[in-house]
């Protein structure tokens, strides 16, 4: 999807459409979740800190997240999706890998599936979709944002081998700009230097990762569609404008951390066994600490129980701090058939 929640944002709210949008808070340590188009124009992308995107676009509109607004829309889109293939692998709330080798509608042909796609997502949601189409995962990742927003891109197995060679490592889908920043000291700037590597030299300084590089800058990914890829965790935090620096303070966002961690739980069809709080101070210094449960968590009483006593047991007299996260790992959805059943609730 074309800068999703920022869409999903200025769809709702006709005042805000043209106009430059962060979804976010705006305070001093904020950051930015997600960036319009508009937005974009002036260097404002996601994860940036919310100071330097109002100083790079001062007249950047912030707006809150809603979260269950953004689920809602997910899951029309994957309903979409479910109609043309059932081998589905969702990467986040907007993006998917889907393989159509075999489609429900026998269409035949990925370049019209995806228009198809692309089609229906505009009108069951006002929104836009971009799609990349090629023979593997890595290709179809590289080739979806090429014509962002709103567009499509086929890279076909006869020029897969050029592309390849042509594109700048930063632009592989796998290599972070810490990577990317490496492989520029040793002489690698496009696929085309990085072919020349050979495999045991690509392992000796860059690890196991060095045999993925090796395959895929030859256009080898045979990494399948895996729709039965479980989530391991659902999870919130805030880092906040101001030092919490009282009981209170840490209880009362605590609590409003759990709520929303709840709610997120309920719209992914989810429970875990396993809470984890996380804690960064002032001085950046950061803790974490869990609690693995006999049971499954099925409602706020029980999370906000654990978590309260995960915080009692923590020594924060005294101490400033300057974010707070609560997630939930060990998970099992609703759909899950070997769930073990409580004959009395705790």
């Amino acid at each position: 999807m074309d800068a999703f929640f920022a869409s999903v944002e200025q769809l709702d709210n006709p005042e805000l459409r043209g106009k430059p949008v962060a979804v976010g808070g705006s305070g001093e340590r904020s950051v930015v979740a997600a960036a319009s188009y508009e937005a974009r124009k002036f260097g404002v992308k996601s994860a940036m800190p919310s100071v330097i995107a109002k100083r790079l676009c001062p007249e950047l509109i912030f707006v809150k997240h809603n979260f269950s607004r953004y689920t809602e829309v997910s899951a029309t889109i994957m309903q979409i999706f479910s109609e043309y293939t059932d081998l589905i692998e969702p990467l986040s709330l907007d993006e998917a890998f889907l393989d159509v080798t075999t489609d429900k509608k026998n269409i035949g042909s990925a370049t019209v599936i995806a228009k198809k796609i692309r089609n229906e997502i505009k009108a069951r949601t006002g929104l836009t979709a971009s799609a990349g189409i090629s023979v593997n995962k890595f290709l179809a990742k590289i080739a979806s944002d090429i014509n962002k927003p709103d567009g499509l891109f086929l890279i076909s197995p006869e020029k897969a081998e050029k592309f390849i060679e042509e594109l700048p490592v930063e632009k592989f889908y796998g290599i972070g700009k810490v990577t990317a920043e490496k492989m520029h000291k040793l002489g690698i700037h496009t696929g085309s230097d990085l072919k020349k590597w050979d495999l045991v030299s690509l392992v000796r300084n860059f690890g196991k990762t060095g045999i993925f590089f090796y395959d895929i800058v030859r256009g080898i990914d045979e990494r399948p569609v895996e729709p039965d890829q479980e989530r391991k965790s659902v999870g919130t935090e805030l880092t906040y404008e101001k030092d919490l620096i009282t009981h209170f303070e840490v209880i009362a966002e605590l609590y409003k951390l759990e709520k929303e961690l709840m709610e997120r739980l309920e719209n992914s069809d989810a429970s875990g066994r396993t809470i984890t709080v996380k804690i960064k101070f002032s001085d950046f210094r950061q803790i974490t600490r869990s609690k693995t449960l006999q049971h499954y968590i099925h409602d706020f009483d029980t999370l906000h129980k654990e978590v309260s006593e995960i915080r009692k047991s923590l020594k924060l007299e005294g101490t400033r701090i300057r974010l707070l996260g609560v997630t939930i790992s060990n998970l099992e959805t609703d759909e899950c058939d070997d769930r073990q059943l409580y004959l009395f609730e705790d």
